[in-house]
């Protein structure tokens, strides 16, 4: 068995939800070199280029520059203070970059605003869901849809019939929805009093109400029993067979090596290797990584 089968999945997640804070903490030997990511694909969805963030002293992220292949599942892992949430932060408009790029469908989007991004297709889970305070699953869910014309004062007066019928197609597709992630039983329960693995499948099954072109997962499965972590991946795998490019963050080893292809290795802010779960499973540079150099 290899050291990063046996020995990563035990490595715990940051406390603060963020991974800026231990960057140091994350050495690559030095001499072992970085061959970085492939940038030979036929139909990139997403495209990072050189993107670099400091918080002071401290490089986030540096220079990192990878394209995610549309129709995969493209996994993002590194060791606690690589630069994955910072990274997340940085393409979704969350972070504003202080060099570098990020490319949507061709079109720039380098530190357009978040719902901006949103708009252009590209959507994004975090660690920790937010549970809307007084509202049922059901309606927590009909906040999912872009674009909605009740959205606008102005429609709800002039426009009624298409605010009217704009809600009753996204009701439609809500009870679709929560019916094709088998929570449909939730529909009625307050959004606070599910459990948290339900919580991330709500929020997964809320994304899709956008239509996605690409969804960021950040520890889709961090803190979920083993059963709802089942679930999310088949249904993950269900939608990515539907046309869903995914791009996800996991510490779960075992989980990103069955699910995702390739695998994209971060490391110090940058991007250490790209491959396969076999060749990144194999590669004694990202062991090194994960074990601060220890690894042999």
């Amino acid at each position: 068995m290899s050291l990063l089968s046996s020995q990563v999945e035990v490595i715990p997640m940051s406390e603060s939800g963020s991974d800026i804070e231990m960057q140091e903490n994350s050495p690559v030997q030095s001499g072992t070199g970085r061959t970085g990511a492939n940038l030979d694909k036929d139909d990139v969805v997403l495209s990072v280029t050189d993107l670099e963030k400091s918080f002071g002293a401290l490089v986030a992220t540096d220079q990192a520059t990878f394209d995610v292949e549309r129709g995969t599942i493209t996994g993002l892992i590194g060791p606690n203070g690589a630069g994955k949430s910072t990274l997340f932060n940085l393409i979704s408009g969350f972070y504003q970059p202080d060099a570098g790029s990020v490319t949507l469908n061709g079109n720039d989007i380098t530190g357009t605003v978040p719902y901006k991004i949103v708009n252009n297709g590209l959507i994004r889970t975090f660690q920790t869901p937010r549970k809307l305070e007084g509202m049922t699953v059901r309606e927590a869910m009909l906040v999912g849809p872009q674009n909605q014309p009740g959205e606008s004062f102005h429609k709800l007066f002039t426009s009624p019939s298409t605010v009217a019928e704009s809600e009753r197609q996204n009701l439609a597709a809500v009870e679709r929805i929560l019916e094709e992630f088998e929570i449909d039983h939730l529909a009625t329960q307050p959004a606070t009093d599910i459990s948290g693995g339900q919580m991330k499948l709500v929020e997964l099954a809320r994304a899709m109400l956008a239509d996605p072109d690409i969804l960021l997962l950040d520890e889709p499965v961090a803190g979920v029993n083993p059963t709802l972590a089942n679930k999310l991946k088949d249904q993950i795998r269900r939608l990515n067979e539907q046309g869903t490019t995914f791009l996800l963050i996991e510490h779960d080893m075992n989980f990103i090596m069955s699910l995702a292809d390739p695998i994209i290795v971060l490391d110090q802010g940058s991007v250490l290797t790209e491959g396969t779960p076999d060749e990144v499973r194999s590669d004694d540079r990202v062991a090194d990584a994960y074990l601060g150099g220890g690894g042999g």
